[in-house]
């Protein structure tokens, strides 16, 4: 452990007890109305101490070195000010995986752990096959993808090359970046000008499967967000400006140039769009196989496949 609380038998008094700093930190984020004060202290401190909650427990009359003590009670104020815990800690869980964040992509929500679900049935009745997430954001979706499936390839587009390099270690952590390729991208553009040398040359290649989590908010919902999503969480990933629907109209209109006959664009959409989603669907073009919903019920991810070969 990197940082260690000091003994209990110290006689210094401005020391503080692992269980009083926890309730102070509990107290501090309960009054900046933090929705699980004591779970995030709890949080913050396994993080400051690069411990679990076991240790938490069972040293819990131990003493906090000072330095230790301010690094915590730095990262509580960052949380009680709004800062999502996982930009605080730098991870966050995705599909079983441990994942780094920071506030150049878009923390991976439970919902699209769907997403992935409905790739993994799709990729299950393919040899080798080869995926393109766009807006790859932390990478988590292909991520997931080439962990579960030791034979897949994928194409991680993203246009901001900082979310890129975020997936890119999270890539190497799993080990699965000799299988997943890298390339700046505003949604398929850099698709139409790659002169794709090496490990780019998938890029010419039609996908088997196109995956997104699109910014797909509405301008107009933005302020009624979670102040965390809100104030901290990179705009550009969480709306397109306007209804919120720009970069999902270009998926399901590019795409189909990408896709072989018969493969398959998935892509996340927010509460309230799958009826105004299903009217972008060309029935010439693609089948639109489910719009699957997810825990709370709402419809969440939207599954098509394409009727023509891309070109």
């Amino acid at each position: 452990m990197s940082q260690q609380p000091h003994s209990n038998n110290s006689s210094s008094h401005s020391r503080v007890k692992i269980a009083e700093a926890l309730t102070e930190a509990a107290e501090t984020l309960r009054a900046a109305s933090v929705a699980h004060a004591r779970l995030d202290a709890r949080l913050l401190l396994s993080h400051t101490l690069a411990c679990g909650h076991a240790f938490l427990v069972a040293h819990s009359d131990d003493e906090l070195e000072p330095h230790t003590l301010v690094m915590f009670r730095e990262r509580v104020s960052r949380r009680a000010a709004g800062e999502p815990l996982q930009y605080i800690t730098g991870r966050q869980e995705f599909y079983g995986l441990d994942f780094e964040v920071n506030p150049a992509v878009l923390i991976p929500r439970p919902e699209t752990e769907l997403l992935v679900e409905c790739a993994l049935e799709l990729l299950r009745v393919m040899d080798a096959p080869l995926v393109c997430d766009v807006g790859t954001g932390s990478g988590c979706i292909p991520v997931a993808l080439l962990h579960e499936r030791a034979d897949a390839r994928a194409l991680a587009l993203d246009i901001s090359t900082d979310a890129l390099a975020v997936a890119a270690r999270n890539a190497a952590r799993h080990n699965v970046n000799s299988r997943l390729t890298f390339i700046v991208s505003d949604c398929f553009d850099a698709l139409d000008t790659l002169d794709a040398p090496d490990a780019s040359r998938a890029a010419t290649t039609p996908f088997d499967l196109i995956t997104s989590n699109p910014p797909y908010i509405a301008e107009s919902e933005i302020e009624n967000l979670q102040r965390e999503v809100r104030e901290h969480e990179p705009r550009g990933a969480l709306t397109p400006g306007g209804d919120g629907l720009s970069i999902i109209r270009r998926l399901v209109a590019e795409a189909p140039r990408f896709l072989r006959a018969g493969g398959y664009l998935i892509f996340e959409i927010g509460y309230d769009q799958h009826e105004r989603v299903a009217r972008l669907v060309e029935p010439n073009v693609w089948t639109l196989l489910d719009i699957r919903r997810d825990l709370q019920g709402i419809p969440r991810v939207v599954v098509l496949q394409s009727r023509t070969a891309g070109a």
